[in-house]
């Protein structure tokens, strides 16, 4: 990529994930030469700071009521449309005041309710679909400041799955000439990006591994009624259930080459009840956490070994794993991924060590890509998604 001169802007972004825990913001400095090590050469940017805004419990209950539903109320989906815009103006006007900024634009995520990457008939005829809900001319109106949105759709139409679209910072901020590296995030889903040293563009592999917190959080809440493993404390006390392990890894998700996306349509709340299941009867429920958040870890490695390694011509230059997302929170499952890496020659970093804290990254992603649309540029990856060609992404919204 060539270096582009623009002009400095201070972009929010603005993310709710699949964990449905709440909504992060990013202030970012972009356009600009930045001596911050959280920059990217192509078009300058610093991170400014962060904040974090959890939903209350009612709030939670309802956006997870709505993901993936078979049935739900029009009027409530359109009220929960409008009610999380007014959040995300709340949380960007929050961080402002925090940071003593004005942002001069806002690149908003949303809260994904459904996605289907695959081609399903419908009404007659094979179609893909996505939805991140959260309005954005809410934002706009009560932020002062356009809003770029909906970023899925336009790689879509181009034949892409529409995920993951964080490669585009990973490959900015992580590539390396002499090391070769995988960015690993784990949110709800966990996901990945194989820079080879010297990479360009074309040369990555990115995709979803399949189950980040999303099933640790979902069994934690069942069993013992607290909306995550906080640090990994009932995993740790428990035993993974290797035989049930490998049976979920047997699944098709695991064993399709990428490109390739996932979410609660996979890994929700039919699966959540599966897994219970094939714990047996009798069961102790700190195993069950146990074995959940091995599932993350091994189907990470799993991931690594079967996809990215493989489809890398430069395979043996992959020495660091850097770890961002909330799962890195998470004592235990850190642990058990760590062990997964030693075999495979992978150091275990954390994004914090080069300027970005974990749980800011894909916030930041969406800042730096919002920057990106708002200039007519592209910032989908095809070598991710398996789009035909590159694409200005998302939809504006002006104040």
């Amino acid at each position: 990529m060539m270096a582009v001169k623009t002009k400095a802007m201070i972009v929010a972004g603005v993310m709710s994930g699949t964990s449905a825990d709440g909504i992060i913001v990013a202030l970012v400095r972009t356009g600009s030469p930045s001596s911050s090590r959280a920059s990217g050469a192509h078009l300058g940017f610093e991170l400014l700071g962060h904040a974090e805004y959890s939903y209350s419990k009612k709030i939670r209950i309802a956006v997870l009521a709505a993901m993936n539903a078979s049935r739900a109320s029009v009027a409530d989906l359109a009220r929960l449309n409008f009610f999380l815009g007014e959040l995300y103006a709340d949380a960007v006007l929050a961080t402002e005041r925090q940071f003593h900024v004005k942002v001069n634009l806002v690149g908003c995520h949303g809260q994904t309710l459904y996605h289907q990457a695959e081609a399903q008939r419908f009404l007659g005829r094979k179609t893909v679909a996505t939805w991140q809900t959260g309005e954005a001319a809410i934002i706009a109106a009560r932020v002062a400041a356009p809003v770029v949105s909906d970023f899925r759709p336009a790689d879509m139409a181009l034949g892409g799955k529409g995920a993951p679209l964080v490669p585009f910072l990973d490959y900015l901020l992580f590539r390396d000439s002499r090391v070769g590296r995988i960015v690993q995030n784990i949110g709800g889903i966990a996901n990945l990006t194989a820079i080879p040293a010297g990479a360009g563009t074309d040369d990555l592999c990115a995709f979803d591994t399949g189950p980040g917190n999303m099933v640790i959080d979902a069994v934690t809440e069942k069993l013992f009624r607290q909306p995550f493993d906080r640090g990994g404390r009932i995993a740790a006390s428990g035993k993974a259930l290797d035989k049930v392990i490998r049976g979920i890894l047997r699944r098709d998700f695991f064993r399709k080459a990428p490109p390739k996306t996932t979410g609660r349509e996979e890994f929700g709340r039919e699966f959540v009840d599966e897994f219970l299941r094939s714990c047996g009867r009798g069961y102790r429920k700190q195993d069950a956490i146990a074995t959940a958040t091995a599932l993350t870890a091994q189907s990470i490695a799993d991931a690594i070994r079967r996809y990215a390694m493989k489809n890398s011509p430069r395979k043996k230059q992959f020495h660091e794993m850097i770890l961002s997302g909330g799962g890195a929170k998470n004592s235990t499952l850190v642990a058990m991924l760590t062990a997964e890496l030693a075999p495979l020659g992978l150091q275990l970093r954390f994004s914090d060590e080069f300027g970005l804290p974990s749980a800011a990254k894909e916030a930041v992603a969406f800042a730096v890509m919002a920057h990106e649309t708002w200039h007519r540029r592209p910032s989908n990856v095809p070598s991710a998604t398996g789009a035909e060609r590159t694409a200005i992404l998302g939809k504006i919204s002006y104040p």
